[in-house]
């Protein structure tokens, strides 16, 4: 494109991160109709981007484009149940008390206990499983173990943001390990990625900015 004689901005913004589907190593986030953008294909898209703006000065960078409202004060995290057949005791109390931290470190939000909570937060373990991943011979070699939940959110200021999601995480781990042995080595890792996902599915909506002036 010839710019003739004049200045022009030109803004692209790129959808990184949504309320939409993603999905990193083994934590898997999003509700049905939703698309997956991988990391290979946004810094393709992103350098393509760049490209475009030849020889223009150009400023770039992520932006937080679902800030928390002006109006937003408050937060409640309603103890999570599980729903799943099997059940982890340790994983409910685990998932509740780190989304709790986890938004007091992070926001400027203030806990409450009452009905009118900006937003409330509740939920469930949904599934919590086993599953043969890999087999050596006649053998199995590998197993993953699997565990969901349900997200509820309601935003009780714009009930039209209100939503519900489902965010998984699994870990792979020798057939010769026990469940519970599993469990005390790694259960830290999937309550933590399941805050984590939980966390991004209610917070983070970012758009990578490229501005460019010729």
């Amino acid at each position: 494109m010839i710019l003739k004689n004049r200045k022009k901005a030109v803004s692209y913004e790129l959808l990184a991160m949504s309320a939409g589907q993603s999905t990193i190593g083994n934590l898997s986030t999003g509700s049905c109709g939703q698309s997956t953008i991988s990391g290979i294909k946004l810094l393709a898209i992103c350098l393509l981007l760049v490209a475009t703006c030849n020889f223009a000065t150009c400023k770039y960078g992520f932006k937080d484009t679902a800030p928390i409202p002006e109006e937003v004060k408050t937060f409640r995290v309603n103890y999570f149940e599980n729903k799943a057949d099997y059940k982890n005791p340790q994983l409910s109390p685990q998932l509740t008390e780190k989304l709790k931290q986890k938004i007091i470190g992070t926001t400027r939000l203030r806990q409450s206990n009452d009905d009118d909570a900006h937003y409330d937060i509740s939920g469930f373990v949904s599934r919590y499983y086993t599953s043969t991943t890999g087999i050596s011979g006649n053998n199995t070699s590998l197993n993953r173990l699997t565990a969901e939940f349900h997200l509820v959110f309601k935003n009780t200021l714009d009930e039209k943001k209100s939503f519900e999601a489902d965010v998984t995480y699994s870990v792979d781990f020798d057939a010769n390990l026990s469940l519970s042995q599993v469990e005390q080595t790694k259960g830290g890792d999937i309550a933590k990625n399941l805050t984590d996902a939980i966390f991004n599915k209610i917070f983070s909506n970012y758009h990578f900015n490229i501005s460019c002036v010729a």
